[in-house]
């Protein structure tokens, strides 16, 4: 009898569980469960300040709206007529929570989401500011078949401002509508000067028209943070003052490491660069090996004459590897191109020399208290070697995928920058050979 109960009792879970199952997949074919987060996203934004009010558009796959129970039918097209109120709420949710528009520093708390539209993916409007506007008039699509992965979202939300001369700020973090998600921003403003931005997650708070205090101060925080993450540098740096015992040597050394990377950085920045492809996973292959050298050098224990001219060499091709990051950052520089290169590179000087100062008191002290001097330093420059050596093999098989060409543009206006390029390093080079010389003495 017992048994009979036990049988009866799993037959009614085993018939409930078949009912739910069954209830689910009739209910997903009218709709859509978004629950997965999709690998990369791409998020168009278009900010325009009017007279009165600030305009701003936004345009993300729909796929990226998540836990919104879009109407589909069949194999995944959307029923378009039942989704203005739903996309309404997706934009409140997962768009306009997630952007703040400031105006003199000041939050704009009164925004409002005027009109969402579905686009089809090759809707090109989005490419300035009229026609994306004008697509949002536009009558809504019906009657048209559109998957739902491929159906895109058009958002319209303003903000109202005081005044159209005041100075403008966006926080924008979409970094979560995706794995990976990347926001391209147009800021265009009241007498229609048009600005392009392009991150990925979130940058922070983004000047709009930045001035040049605003712009100064994010780029020194900017370089002291590039000095600290990147880890080839600091091994770099590790490497040219583990065998330094004297002061003198030690600001020689960086001295000369910090010219050489000056140079590199601004002749980069202004442009003056080989275009290949192939140019930036040489340059940080070849960092590798500079860690590399150095650290051999270090077990072979070379005299110390040879230190600073290696560090110069080395530093030009770590200017380049500078110059990637810096790359990414100016596009917040505004009309502030000089200054704002400038707040960089002190930006990195300063890590630097915070680096150099804590470091090198914590070596000199460990040597102190130790008599077995050069083994530690032959372990030490071991361990980074061997790092080093793998780095080199890994970024040596990506730059093996680029064929070599196109190392620099002919044009006679380029070849005279590359010309002044060559000038200024052999002049610093003999600059500071005399000035250590001096110094030496």
């Amino acid at each position: 009898m017992q048994h009979s109960n036990t049988f009866m009792s799993n037959s009614k879970k085993i018939l409930i569980l078949f009912s739910v199952l069954v209830f689910s997949l009739i209910s997903t074919d009218r709709c859509l469960l978004s629950h997965e987060i999709p690998n990369d996203v791409v998020v168009k934004t278009i900010i325009k300040v009017d007279e009165d009010s600030i305009n701003l558009l936004i345009r993300v796959p729909l796929e990226a709206m998540r836990d919104m129970n879009f109407p589909i039918t069949g194999p995944g097209y959307l029923e378009l007529e039942k989704m203005p109120e739903l996309t309404m709420d997706a934009a409140e949710i997962w768009l306009g929570n997630f952007i703040d528009i400031y105006e003199e520093k000041n939050k704009i708390k009164d925004w409002q989401i005027e009109k969402t539209r579905i686009s089809l993916p090759s809707n090109r409007s989005f490419d300035q500011y009229n026609t994306a506007y004008n697509n949002m008039l536009s009558p809504p699509l019906n009657n048209t078949l559109i998957h739902y992965q491929q159906a895109l979202l058009d958002v319209l939300i303003t903000y109202p401002i005081e005044s159209a001369s005041s100075k403008f700020s966006a926080d924008i973090n979409f970094g979560g509508l995706g794995l990976n998600t990347t926001t391209i921003m147009t800021f265009v403003s009241y007498d229609d000067v048009s600005r392009l931005y392009q991150f990925k997650g979130s940058p922070g708070i983004v000047e709009l028209d930045p001035s040049w205090i605003n712009a100064f101060s994010r780029f020194i925080s900017s370089g002291v943070e590039h000095i600290f993450i990147g880890i080839d540098h600091l091994l770099f740096i590790l490497c040219l003052i583990l065998p330094c015992r004297r002061i003198r040597s030690l600001i020689i050394v960086i001295t000369a490491f910090t010219f050489a990377h000056s140079i590199t950085l601004i002749a980069s920045a202004l442009g003056i660069v080989p275009s290949g492809l192939w140019f930036p996973p040489f340059v940080e292959t070849f960092i590798a090996f500079s860690i590399l050298y150095m650290a051999i050098e270090n077990i072979i224990k070379t005299k110390q004459e040879r230190r600073w001219p290696l560090a110069f060499g080395f530093g030009l091709i770590h200017g380049f590897g500078f110059s990637f990051a810096l790359s990414e950052t100016m596009q917040f520089a505004g009309n502030h191109l000089l200054s704002s290169l400038l707040a960089f590179n002190l930006g990195v000087e300063f890590g630097q020399i915070v680096i150099v100062c804590l470091a090198a008191p914590v070596i000199n002290l460990i040597f102190k208290w130790t008599e077995k001097e050069k083994l530690i330093t032959v372990i030490a420059s071991v361990l980074v070697g061997h790092t080093a050596w793998h780095w080199m093999l890994e970024r040596y098989e990506v730059m093996n995928a680029y064929t070599f060409s196109g190392f620099f543009d002919y044009s006679g206006s380029n070849i005279m920058n590359w010309v002044i390029v060559l000038f200024i390093i052999v002049f610093t080079y003999f600059f500071l050979t005399r000035l250590f010389k001096r110094i030496m003495e």
